[in-house]
């Protein structure tokens, strides 16, 4: 298994916050680093800035030599396949290879309404998701290409440079519908995350895409299984306590989305065990991870949301980050 890092960059992630906690990715060890894609806060907290989302993978690209690193996920509902399959390839050139294009169909209604974009019903966003994916293969071809859509259309169109790999940058697709999304990620891509899951969630998915790789003759071990989750750390009790009620802060706005109410400290931390958050002390995070894996899991990117409290970054890169590489044999 490896770990990375992972930033919600609409929770007012300062540009101090961003190169500071991508510093500590490449230096402490960890696989990679990634962001989301929104315009505003997902919990309601509409005093938080969000960080533009292309300036700062440019960022990750020119300052580190390691890290791999990506978006999780943008939306094709307000990014246009157009832009996205160019600047994937200039971050792919630009970083020797290693930028990962996340995609998604879409989800946030308040987000969509308040910029003016149209959130349509499921089965259309899953429509432009597929038609976003031929487009941006077709685009990445450098060939002259058309295409004729319901909601993109290409006329002889003609994207250079091709990007620095011969099968294309690699797609991560974000979701876990089990009709629609997962067809698109064994056709599609070569990293899946499923969002926010349990594990008999989890193991559910994880079988119907074999199911979909084998009736496409794909063997399912080409995609890497990815999983994203909150964690809380200390080594502690008083620690642990003290970081959820922080972490408690951040989760917390005007329109709540996660949270619907205030819990006690011990409360909270419960509450987020019972929604499969990483939490406990390092050992105890270490025997989680080892579940995950057993599950199928190849890489956990940690919700890292308090970006001020490093020594809980440092703390998962020296007492769980060197257990977790030392038993997978990475």
């Amino acid at each position: 298994m490896r770990l990375g890092i992972m930033v919600e960059g609409q929770e007012d992630v300062t540009w101090e916050r961003w190169l500071r906690i991508v510093d500590l990715a490449e230096s402490l060890g960890f696989d990679s680093i990634w962001r989301s894609d929104h315009l505003v806060s997902v919990v309601g907290a509409t005093d938080r800035a969000s960080l533009a989302l292309w300036p700062s993978l440019t960022a990750v690209a020119l300052r580190t030599r390691r890290i791999r690193f990506g978006q999780l996920v943008s939306p094709v509902t307000f990014r246009h396949p157009v832009e996205l399959a160019q600047n994937a390839i200039a971050l792919d050139h630009l970083s020797g290879g290693r930028f990962v294009l996340g995609l998604g169909a879409g989800w946030f209604e308040r987000e969509h309404r308040a910029f003016g974009f149209q959130l349509p019903e499921v089965a259309e966003r899953m429509e432009r998701l597929h038609e976003a994916l031929q487009v941006i293969r077709l685009l990445w071809s450098g060939e002259r290409v058309s295409f004729a859509g319901k909601h993109f259309q290409l006329q002889d169109a003609v994207l250079r440079p091709r990007p620095s790999r011969p099968d294309g940058v690699p797609i991560m697709i974000g979701g876990g519908g089990e009709r629609r999304t997962l067809r698109l990620v064994a056709e599609y891509a070569s990293e899946w995350n499923p969002g926010f899951t349990d594990p008999d969630g989890f193991r559910r998915k994880n079988e119907r895409l074999h199911e979909y790789c084998q009736a496409i003759g794909r063997d399912p071990r080409t995609i890497r299984r990815t999983l994203m989750a909150g964690y809380v750390i200390g080594r502690t009790d008083d620690e642990l306590r003290r970081r959820a009620m922080r972490l408690q802060d951040y989760l917390t706005g005007e329109q709540p989305l996660y949270f619907t109410r205030r819990y006690q400290p011990d409360e909270f931390l419960a509450e987020l065990r019972r929604r499969w958050w990483f939490v406990g002390r390092p050992a105890e995070i270490v025997d989680q991870l080892r579940y995950w894996e057993s599950l199928g899991v190849e890489l956990v990117m940690l919700q890292t949301l308090d970006l001020d409290d490093t020594e809980q970054v440092e703390l998962v890169a020296q007492e769980v980050l060197p257990h977790v590489v030392n038993w997978a044999g990475t």
